[in-house]
């Protein structure tokens, strides 16, 4: 990391922060005393969210250059020392560095050794590639709502052929997953996901490139990871607080999206700060922290809208204190309404698409649930601004804490013993309190569980915004999940607070005071037993952990990546095929958003042939070159459509396996295989029969559909399985041929398994049916001479198709492979 990097990360990630934290307003004497570890948290993530904060705003307007976010910062921190004139010491009160300040630092150096490298998700096609590519994004066109030249030049007459509209009234259409065509004519794209992480990201890219966009999931999560301890510390202990935090540091979900792009790993940090922020200001009664707390609530907004959750629980606590004869948080109600409004604004204004899915929830929920929610806000701001000095509403405190801690055993005990999947429950909605076991063990379920009653009674009179906080995020959570339930896709969901929440309540059960008197034989019995308790659980943890120390997610697709962008110019044109053909679509939104490639993709593998034909001739004098990326079959060829192979990739990277409803299995290997091809003008027509002939498994792309990935046989021939209906499209047929020969092998199937068995037609006219047997052998069939003639006098591509009987070897042989396989397929001659 060069010297230039170093001085742009402390400007962005501490000296802001460090210098508004030393402000002298607002009892600085109070925020002087607090821990040394403590103060140079407040620095950095107030630096750090200042920072992402100012980037997103500049975006908003399309002002966003990384050297002016640094300007502005730069301009701050000047501004703040000459108008607090040099008073900006913390003075003689301040505690230096003591033992204590040597645990976060352990964390950080722990976390640091076991992470390793960061994913290298750069991909298209599920979230941590939209993010990624968001922010990039950002960095490069510095706006949220950017233009693309690319849409912009498709003239109306082609856009259902790559952007066909969605016929939503709050955007056009999806240009790559993850990404919305908000006005076609302009041009403009909006990514799908709210922008606080992508604005992480931008600066991630500003300070070091893809590096620093790799690192920024990291950053956070070592923040996270010291904002749980330090608040751990604050209510529990240091002992507490370092048994927990470690517990969460080894967790497997933690190791997993430590260096994976998500969003919850930067909810944990802003959450866990803002609840810290909230105790220190309505129990320390340090005003400052009160408007801290607002802010990071603010915050959580722009980066998931799910994070309301959050702010309710605030409410709630505000509540809880006031009854508890607490003095009101000065600053955080004027400052959370002015947070709110500002989400407001952003997320049914610009974000609009985004909210559609939260919006359709909303208006689908009961009656009853809507009801109950808003009587029950009514009734905790009535107690806030109103009735928390009324004797009768006091003494209603005491049992507070007891219908909670009923309420969360039975619910506990009933969804993980009870509750099914029945009616409009679905099953991973009904095993979701379960699915969380398998990270952390009954053992850690029930240990957590005991750590939270004991913590409500022993918090009934203050800091209940933890509690609180965790009850109503658990509650939402695990009453239905709102996730595929791909694991460790799903995981995501307990990682704000459910997941640290619970770690910090098991390590309290086990070593915590459960009263303030708590200090004798008891207790030590108690702690005896925790040890046992957190050392079986650290194990655990451990082990399923220890898989993931050393992967890297698709580590080399960058450099894949970089090579396959240097195959085309700035002025040529990229039309990738559809996800439904193959997995290369993952490839078209880095080539477009990182690599600043001219790129189109297709939304299905057989787009009108008409109108190919009149958008690649108008692509064709556009655009210096048209290319056409494919690797599964897409319907391109046509008599005015002609292709001519460039080259071909096949290269594998690392990919953790994934299981629905289960846990994942261990690492296994994805493969992209694809060809690149140049649209040329079609060759001339063939002077006789026995011109066709077509060598499956070698840039057959655009001729196969429906057919598995290229394979080569231990002998070197290359083929593609065949699927129980099978397509291949041939260019040249005239009607002077009479045969077609496919030369097939049945792949050797178990004898458990019927013959294979394959129908062949041509053109939608059964030409005869075949029994494949071993080894790879010709198949011939008759054409009539009156399809011949009929193919040969309309000029396009004649379409063969294979109709087998699959068997599948994951059911009939117990191994991993769960595809439907017919014959293996590996020339066709027309003659």
């Amino acid at each position: 990391m060069t010297l230039r990097t170093l001085l742009a990360f402390a400007l962005v990630a501490w000296l802001p922060g460090a210098l508004v934290f030393r402000l002298p307003v607002l009892d600085p004497r109070g925020r002087a005393a607090l821990p040394a570890e403590e103060r140079l948290l407040w620095a950095v993530v107030l630096s750090s969210g200042l920072s992402v904060m100012l980037t997103l705003g500049l975006a908003v307007f399309g002002w966003y250059r990384f050297e002016r976010l640094l300007l502005i910062e730069a301009g701050i921190v000047v501004a703040l020392a000459i108008a607090c004139r040099g008073r900006l010491r913390l003075g003689p009160g301040a505690p230096r560095p003591g033992a204590g300040a040597l645990i976060p630092i352990a964390l950080v150096a722990g976390a640091l050794w076991l992470y390793g490298p960061p994913a290298e998700y750069v991909l298209g096609g599920k979230d941590p590639g939209g993010y990624v590519n968001e922010g990039v994004q950002i960095a490069q066109r510095g706006a949220l709502l950017a233009p693309d030249p690319v849409i912009a030049s498709v003239p109306a007459e082609f856009r259902e052929l790559v952007i066909p509209s969605h016929n939503t009234p709050s955007y056009y259409s999806s240009r790559f997953m993850g990404f919305y065509v908000i006005d076609p004519d302009a041009g403009t794209i909006l990514g799908q996901f709210p922008h606080f992480l992508p604005a992480s990201i931008a600066i991630g890219y500003g300070l070091d490139g893809l590096t620093g966009v790799r690192r920024v999931t990291h950053y956070w999560t070592l923040l996270g990871l010291v904002s749980v301890y330090i608040l751990g510390a604050r209510l529990f202990g240091r002992t507490v607080a370092a048994a927990g935090t470690v517990l969460l540091a080894i967790n497997v979900i933690e190791v997993w999206f430590s260096g994976y792009p998500n969003a919850e790993v930067v909810a944990q940090t802003l959450l866990f700060a803002a609840m810290l922020a909230w105790s220190r200001a309505q129990v320390d009664g340090l005003a400052f922290f009160g408007v801290v707390a607002a802010s990071l609530l603010g915050m959580l907004l722009f980066l998931r809208v799910d994070m309301v959750i959050a702010v309710a629980g605030f409410v709630a606590a505000a509540a809880i204190g006031r009854m508890a004869g607490l003095p009101a948080v000065v600053g955080f109600f004027p400052a959370l309404v002015v947070w709110l409004s500002a989400a407001g604004l952003y997320l049914l204004g610009l974000m609009k698409p985004y909210m559609w899915i939260p919006i359709i929830w909303l208006k689908f929920l009961p009656a009853w649930q809507l009801g109950l929610g808003a009587v029950s806000a009514i009734a905790v701001l009535i107690v806030v601004f109103a009735g928390a000095r009324l004797p009768a509403v006091r003494r209603l405190l005491p049992w507070v804490w007891k219908v909670l801690a009923v309420a969360a055993v039975a619910l506990v005990v009933y969804a993980y013993f009870f509750r099914v999947a029945a009616g409009r429950l679905a099953e991973h909605d009904a095993i979701a309190l379960r699915s969380f076991t398998w990270y952390v063990m009954p053992l850690g379920l029930f240990t957590a569980l005991v750590g939270y009653v004991a913590a409500l009674r022993r918090f009934a009179a203050r800091d209940s915004v933890f509690l609180l906080t965790v009850s109503l995020y658990a509650t939402f959570v695990f009453y239905k999940i709102r996730i595929v339930p791909v694991h460790y896709w799903m995981t995501r969901r307990f990682l704000p607070i459910i997941l640290p929440g619970a770690m910090l309540l098991a390590a309290f059960a086990a070593f915590g005071r459960w009263r303030e008197d708590d200090r004798g034989w008891r207790y030590r019995l108690r702690a005896a037993a925790g040890v046992v308790v957190i050392a079986i659980l650290a194990v655990q943890f451990w082990r399923q952990s220890t898989p993931l120390f050393g992967h890297v997610e698709y580590a080399g697709v960058i450099p894949r990546l970089e090579k396959l962008a240097q195959t085309f110019g700035d002025r040529d044109l990229v039309i990738v095929e559809s996800r439904d053909a193959s997995d290369v679509h993952v490839l078209a939104l880095p080539l477009a958003y990182i690599y600043a490639r001219n790129v189109l993709l297709l939304p299905n593998r057989r787009p009108d042939a008409a109108t190919m034909e009149r958008f690649i001739a108008w692509a064709r004098k556009q655009y210096a070159a048209v290319y056409f990326v494919g690797g599964g079959g897409t319907e391109l060829l046509t008599r005015a459509i002609a292709v001519q192979p460039i080259s071909t990739e096949v290269f594998q990277v690392p990919e953790w396996s994934s299981a629905w409803n289960a846990l994942p299995d261990g690492d296994r290997r994805k493969e992209f295989d694809f060809s690149v091809y140049r649209f040329i003008d079609p060759p001339a027509a063939p002077a006789g029969a026995g011109a066709v002939a077509l060598d499956v498994g070698v840039n057959d792309d655009v001729n196969v559909l429906r057919f598995h990935a290229k394979e080569r046989h231990a002998n070197g021939t290359t083929f593609r399985w065949s699927r129980d209906v099978s397509y291949i499209n041939l260019q040249g047929v005239t009607a002077g041929d009479h045969t077609i020969t496919l030369v097939m092998d049945d792949g050797r199937r178990p004898p458990q398994v019927p013959p294979a068995s394959v129908e062949v037609s041509m053109n939608d006219q059964v030409l005869g049916r075949v029994t494949v047997g071993p080894d790879f052998k010709p198949y011939v069939l008759p054409i009539p001479p009156a399809l011949a003639a009929a193919a040969g006098s309309s000029g396009t591509p004649v379409r063969v198709k294979l109709v087998t009987n699959v068997w599948r070897p994951k059911a009939v042989l117990g191994v991993p492979d769960d595809r439907d396989l017919g014959v293996m397929v590996d020339r066709v001659d027309v003659r």
